[in-house]
């Protein structure tokens, strides 16, 4: 059973609707569900990095603010006219969008639903609850198509890899041959609405059995890979191994064509492809050029902006130093068991006063991106260039 990380209940007759999510600050020690009950709570889920994943963040936002609008409706409390709910519904989206300015999701997101309630308005018989409850259909609509997106963007991913690499025809012409893939950072259930995007096309492999293992990296400093990635493979049982962001060139060169792909997720795909992900995206991107191993960028079409024309437009966000220069986690005894009930240690693993620098995100250029896996299929690169034009045709 996949982890399902966003607890969502709508709302009944006797009840407003409920959002909880995993804390992922907890993982991979502790399994602990926290309630999101309005927009600041979310804020401060999202800025915290207790809910984090490009997909996530954007469903999260929204349904936070589901969860406060229909508290407001369950208490019967006034919204004022059509336009004073759409307008407040407008501030407190903008509100969210500062949690996490890079991830491209949320601002999709968030122009969306202010569509969705700017049509609430204008319809004849409009309310303010009416616009409320347009509101709450749509957000809760995006919980579910992002599910259904993330499966397609799996299946795609584990066809193009199967057809357009060395691995994957070999595995496909004899079930005795290696297929692995490297993926980096956290991409699955954990970032998204459930299944995953990067983390999907590894569990698409694997239902197909054509993935023979899965290496995650540990994605320094805040080991989203370590915790997370392997959180997520132990608990669905896939043959996996963990490698630190300093061994990927040593696996490449060792593995040779054995791994197929090196598969990650985004939070911002430029229109000419250049894409913002994880810190130690792009050298990894690097190393596959050079050792011939297809990198390949798994996300929705929420995830391609394009009206940021490339890398150089996006902004990258820069977190605390203290992610660099402290770790955190349970006390383990001399014969390797966890201390569980004894909360977590922090532990200092730098010089004290070094100066910090710690960019959460950096950015690959499209030309070192084989394909970016979309719900809708794989864009590769015609001449040289990226045109996810075609994507967006429906």
């Amino acid at each position: 059973m996949v982890l399902q990380a966003i607890q969502y209940e709508p709302a009944s007759v006797k009840s407003p609707p409920a959002l909880r999510i995993l804390d992922q600050l907890q993982l991979p020690h502790r399994t602990e569900y926290v309630t999101v009950g309005n927009c600041e709570e979310a804020h401060a889920a999202i800025k915290q990095m207790k809910v984090r994943g490009a997909p996530a963040i954007a469903i999260v936002a929204a349904l936070a603010l589901a969860v406060e609008v229909g508290k407001e409706i369950a208490a019967a409390k006034s919204l004022g006219r059509p336009e004073d709910a759409k307008e407040n519904i407008g501030y407190r989206l903008d509100y969210l969008k500062t949690s996490r300015p890079t991830a491209v999701n949320l601002s999709d997101a968030i122009s969306k639903l202010k569509i969705v309630t700017k049509k609430a308005t204008l319809e004849p018989e409009a309310s303010a609850d009416s616009v409320a409850r347009a509101y709450i259909v749509a957000a809760e609509r995006m919980l579910v198509d992002d599910v259904s997106d993330n499966k397609a963007i799996g299946e795609h991913g584990a066809r193009w890899i199967e057809d357009n690499t060395v691995a994957g025809k070999k595995r496909k012409a004899d079930g005795s041959q290696q297929l692995q893939v490297l993926t980096h950072c956290n991409t699955g259930s954990l970032a998204t609405a459930g299944y995953g995007t990067a983390l999907g096309v590894i569990r698409s492999l694997r239902s197909a059995n054509m993935l023979t293992r899965a290496y995650c990296s540990e994605t320094r400093p805040y080991n989203q890979g370590s915790r997370l990635t392997a959180y997520e493979l132990v608990h669905d049982e896939i043959p996996a191994t963990l490698i630190t962001d300093s061994m990927a060139c040593a696996l490449m060169s060792k593995e040779g064509d054995r791994l197929a792909a090196v598969v990650v997720g985004a939070d911002r795909v430029a229109a000419n492809g250049d894409t913002a992900n994880k810190i130690g995206t792009h050298s990894l991107a690097v190393l596959a050029r050079h050792h011939g191993v297809k990198f390949l960028v798994a996300a929705p079409r929420t995830t391609i902006d394009r009206d940021t024309a490339s890398g150089r437009d996006i902004i990258i966000e820069e977190r605390a130093p203290e992610e660099v220069t402290r770790v955190k986690g349970p006390k383990v005894t001399t014969d390797g068991r966890l201390v569980l009930d004894e909360g977590s240690e922090v532990v200092s693993t730098a010089a004290i006063g070094i100066d910090v620098w710690n960019p959460a995100f950096d950015v690959t250029p499209a030309e070192l991106i084989d394909g970016v896996i979309t719900e809708v299929g794989v864009v590769e690169k015609l001449a040289g260039k990226f045109d996810f034009g075609s994507v967006f045709q429906d």
